[in-house]
C-alpha cells in the first residue's frame, strides 16, 4: 500500500451497474481517501435519479469532488474537468490523504493517464455560435461544415456523437487547423498527471449479469421519481446542453413526454440503451485502459484491492 503522500492515483472503474459506488466508498473510508469523480454525468446539479448519483449518506461517509460542480446548462468539457482534478488531487495529498478516482466515463478517466486537451481556446462567443446552429440546423450542417474545413478527412470522429462533433468544429474555428494537425500537435504533449503512479483496478461482471442489474436499477429509477426529475431538468434547459440531454435515462423520458415514446415502453428502452452502453464500456476498458487489475466485482473485497 502506498503512504498518503505519495503521488499515486488509485482509479476504480468498470462499466454501469458493476457495483463501483460502494466497493469505492468501502476502501475510501478504510484507506483515508477521498474520491474524485470521472463520470460524466454527476457534474451536474439535479441530475440525481438518471445517473445514480450518491445519494446525502454516501456523500457524508467520504469526501467527494466533481460532484454537481455545475447547473445543468454548462458546458463541461475535457480541458476544465483536467484543471478541476488536478486542483482536487493536488488538495487532497496536500492533506496527506489517498486520492481515489472512480467512474466509468472513458473520456475523463483518460485524462489521468494520457494527454486529453489541448491549448486551443475557444471563445464564449463562438460556443454560442456553433451550439445556435446546432439547435437552428441540427448535427447535420455542423458535420458538412467540419468536413470542407478538413478535405483531407475527419479521423476517427464519432460523426454521431453532437459533442464531439460540437466541440471538434469548435476547435477548427478557433484555431483555423484542420483536426488531423490538432491531433500532431497533441500527441506531443504531457499528460496532466505525468509523473504520477497509477494503478487501476477494472471490476467486472458477465454479460447476463450486468443486464439483470441494469434492468433492476431502471426499475429502481422509475420508482424513485426518474420521470418527474427530467420534467423539471427541462423547465430548468436541459435542452440547452445536448451532453445532458442526451445522456441515457433522460433522452428516452424526453421522448416519452413528448409522446415520442409510449410510457409503457420506456424501462425497456432505458436498459436496451444501457445494455449497450455497457457493452461499448468493456470494449473500451480491454482495449484503452493501461495496465490494470480485473477484478470480478461478484467477488471483490477491499482487502488488497489495489495490490
Amino acid at each position: 500500500m502506498t503512504l498518503p503522500n505519495e503521488k499515486t492515483l488509485h482509479v476504480l472503474t468498470g462499466p454501469t451497474a458493476a457495483g463501483k459506488t460502494e466497493l469505492a466508498l468501502q476502501w475510501a473510508e478504510a484507506n483515508g481517501a477521498e474520491i474524485v469523480s470521472c463520470d460524466s454525468l454527476l457534474f451536474y446539479r439535479g441530475m440525481d435519479i438518471g445517473t445514480a448519483k450518491p445519494g446525502a449518506g454516501e456523500l457524508a461517509r467520504v469526501r467527494h469532488h466533481l460532484v454537481d460542480v455545475c447547473e445543468v446548462t454548462e458546458r463541461m468539457d475535457v480541458a476544465r474537468y483536467v484543471a478541476m482534478a488536478r486542483a482536487a488531487v493536488e488538495g487532497i495529498v496536500g492533506r496527506g490523504r489517498r486520492v481515489l478516482v472512480t467512474g466509468g466515463s472513458g473520456f475523463y478517466l483518460r485524462a489521468f493517464f494520457a494527454p486529453v486537451a489541448d491549448e486551443v481556446a475557444v471563445p464564449a462567443e463562438l460556443r454560442a455560435e456553433v451550439l445556435g446552429r446546432y439547435e437552428r440546423e441540427g448535427l447535420g450542417a455542423l458535420v458538412a461544415e467540419l468536413r470542407a474545413l478538413n478535405p483531407g478527412g475527419l479521423g476517427g470522429l464519432d460523426t454521431a456523437n453532437p459533442r464531439r462533433v460540437v466541440r471538434a468544429l469548435e476547435r477548427c474555428r478557433a484555431s483555423g487547423r484542420t483536426l488531423a494537425g490538432l491531433a500532431a500537435d497533441f500527441a506531443r504533449r504531457p499528460g496532466a498527471f505525468a509523473g504520477w503512479r497509477v494503478r487501476v483496478v477494472c471490476l467486472e461482471r458477465d454479460a447476463a449479469a450486468l443486464r439483470e442489474r441494469a434492468g433492476a436499477r431502471v426499475e429502481g429509477m422509475l420508482r424513485a421519481g426518474l420521470v418527474g426529475e427530467v420534467a423539471r431538468l427541462r423547465a430548468a434547459g436541459i435542452e440547452r446542453n445536448p451532453s445532458a440531454a442526451g445522456a441515457i435515462g433522460y433522452r428516452e423520458t424526453l421522448a416519452m413526454l413528448d409522446g415520442r415514446l409510449p410510457p409503457g415502453g420506456l424501462a425497456a428502452e432505458i436498459t436496451r440503451n444501457t445494455c449497450a452502453l455497457m457493452k461499448k464500456q468493456r470494449t473500451w476498458f480491454r482495449t484503452q485502459l493501461p495496465a490494470h487489475r480485473t477484478v470480478d466485482a461478484a467477488r471483490a473485497g477491499i482487502e488488497g484491492l489495489f495490490e
